[in-house]
């Protein structure tokens, strides 16, 4: 079977559970790009089936439906101020999804495409810069069993002890950081109140934009609901963790 740049294929290998577009050909091998994972993979062309596409590959409306609680907001006297989000992300492509979510659900966000490994260089400055209440740093990422190493954790890392040096408070400033397989415990430590990835699985592009709109659009200083929040990303608990942290949203009277 002949592949094209563009193509959208699964594995074989992988029993097809992940759906990837063709973004370059050398000789035998093909490098993918998930359409809906956060995930870059390699394979040989031989590996891979032609997805023929009759419903929507990407999933965002159906995500979006996820949020539905929050958009039972009463509208006739109150009026809200979700928090404000920095998003700051590793993939344009998926930056462009995550700023649409945020779009949709009347949410202030400010996108910023940056590499990995230029998080710790220019942070402070868009931090500076929006003044957010919810940071979000994310990308790519993997963890590799046999030499037990991260590709880019330690970028995530850097970003958030500098996030957390520029504001302590983890009830003033919601970071929530991480990819693919992220050290979920090491960016807890770091100072986030989410990460990923507690059992080292693969994120949905949007997860990290779930929890931050989650987050932003729930009540300033009431506790969310964590397990609620988790369970609206596509793995739960599983891809993505956290502590219990307040709301970002105001709530104000009269409209």
């Amino acid at each position: 079977m002949l592949f094209q740049v563009g193509d959208l294929v699964t594995r074989n290998s992988y029993h097809n559970d992940t759906v990837f577009r063709i973004v370059a050909i050398d000789g035998d091998i093909a490098s993918l790009k998930g359409i809906n994972i956060r995930l870059y993979a390699d394979s040989d062309l031989d590996d891979l089936k032609k997805v023929e596409v009759e419903k929507p590959i990407q999933d965002d409306d159906v995500i979006l439906d996820r949020m539905e609680s929050f958009l039972k907001l009463d509208r006739t006297e109150y009026f809200y101020l979700p928090g404000k989000v920095l998003h700051i992300d590793g993939d344009q492509e998926y930056l462009d999804r995550c700023m649409n979510f945020y779009k949709k659900l009347h949410i202030m966000a400010y996108g910023v495409r940056l590499r990995e490994d230029e998080f710790k260089d220019e942070l402070l400055h868009y931090l500076e810069e929006v003044r957010p209440d919810i940071l979000v740093i994310t990308g790519h990422d993997a963890y590799y069993k046999r030499t037990k190493n991260y590709k880019n954790s330690k970028y995530f890392l850097e970003a958030v002890r500098i996030a957390r040096s520029y504001e302590k408070s983890q009830d003033k400033l919601v970071i929530v950081a991480g990819a693919c397989q992220s050290n979920y415990e090491e960016l807890i430590k770091a100072g986030a109140n989410f990460a990923s990835s507690p059992k080292r699985i693969n994120i949905h592009a949007l997860d990290p934009a779930i929890i931050a709109s989650s987050v932003g659009l729930s009540d300033k200083n009431k506790p969310i609901d964590l397990i609620d929040i988790l369970n609206k990303t596509k793995y739960g608990h599983d891809g993505i963790g956290g502590i219990i942290t307040n709301g970002m949203m105001y709530v104000g009277y009269p409209r």
